[in-house]
């Protein structure tokens, strides 16, 4: 991991505890209250939670895919989510993304937007950002063009393509680029980008829009052992910027993510089975038991 995004997610992860600690949020570091306005577009995670999963039930043909599951995010966190197939990762995904509508519970993205109220269109504008496990990148585009088309500004294809890109948004475009590891692959053309490339630059397609909160499913997979490290030191970089919940099987990089000091929740049938640090979750019975074995 190279030092200079080590010490990002490490500056990063202490501005976080000091928020907690001092009963701040991560909204410009005004301390909590009810009565704060809220600008149209903002966020509201004054009382700490960016997302708050309560309750929610998903049953397809008799078959509870959730069952009453309630899960907390806290802005700025990144939380892995563990746990056998089947457990209910990708359903829970879908529910926030507002692709499966639940048949009970609540769902809301900071204090105030009940995502059930939303379309999916609607909840990616808001700031909502996903990452499926296979790579979806515009193969015949280079990597640059790829990420130009990406601008929260204008997501209209034939609008991106054919505006003139602003200083800003140039910058922009170079930082993310630094950022997925693929500045010197900017003129290359996607479809001959290695499995983790093309990961990372979906990734950075994502990052390009500004997104709040980070849904990413098993990121790593298909890649190889230094690209999964790499994959590591990018997502850690983002932690106090952005809120990121990681879906794996991989344990080793669920371990390089969580250095021994963040939540783990696992899932089984559908519901929270443990949550807890790495090591609590690796001990526990029930989960050995269902997933990790001995």
């Amino acid at each position: 991991m190279t030092p200079e995004l080590m010490q990002q997610g490490v500056e990063r992860r202490l501005a976080l505890e000091e928020r907690k600690a001092h009963g701040r949020s991560s909204s410009g570091g005004r301390v909590a209250s009810y009565g704060r306005h809220v600008r149209a577009g903002e966020v509201d995670v004054t009382h700490g939670a960016i997302l708050y999963l309560d309750d929610i039930t998903v049953s397809f043909d008799g078959f509870k895919a959730l069952d009453s599951l309630s899960l907390s995010i806290t802005a700025g966190e990144l939380r892995c989510i563990i746990g056998p197939n089947g457990a209910g990762k990708t359903t829970m995904m879908d529910v926030i993304t507002g692709k499966t509508r639940p048949d009970a519970g609540k769902a809301f993205f900071g204090s105030t937007i009940d995502l059930l109220r939303l379309r999916e269109n609607d909840i990616a504008q808001i700031g909502i950002g996903r990452k499926f496990q296979k790579p979806t990148v515009y193969e015949q585009l280079s990597v640059f063009e790829n990420l130009e088309l990406a601008l929260a500004a204008d997501r209209r294809a034939r609008a991106a393509m054919f505006s003139r890109l602003s200083g800003a948004q140039l910058d922009r475009i170079g930082e993310v680029l630094t950022l997925i590891h693929l500045k010197h692959a900017a003129q290359r053309t996607a479809g001959m980008l290695s499995h983790g490339q093309k990961q990372w630059l979906e990734i950075g397609m994502l990052l390009m829009q500004n997104p709040k909160l980070l849904l990413l499913d098993e990121p790593v997979a298909g890649m190889t052992d230094e690209e999964t490290e790499r994959t590591a030191e990018l997502f850690i970089s983002l932690e106090g910027q952005h809120s990121l919940v990681v879906v794996e099987h991989d344990m080793k990089f669920v371990e390089l993510l969580t250095q021994g000091r963040k939540t783990v929740t696992v899932l089984h049938e559908g519901s929270v089975l443990a949550e807890g640090l790495m090591s609590e979750v690796q001990q526990n019975e029930k989960v050995v038991e269902v997933y990790l074995g001995r």
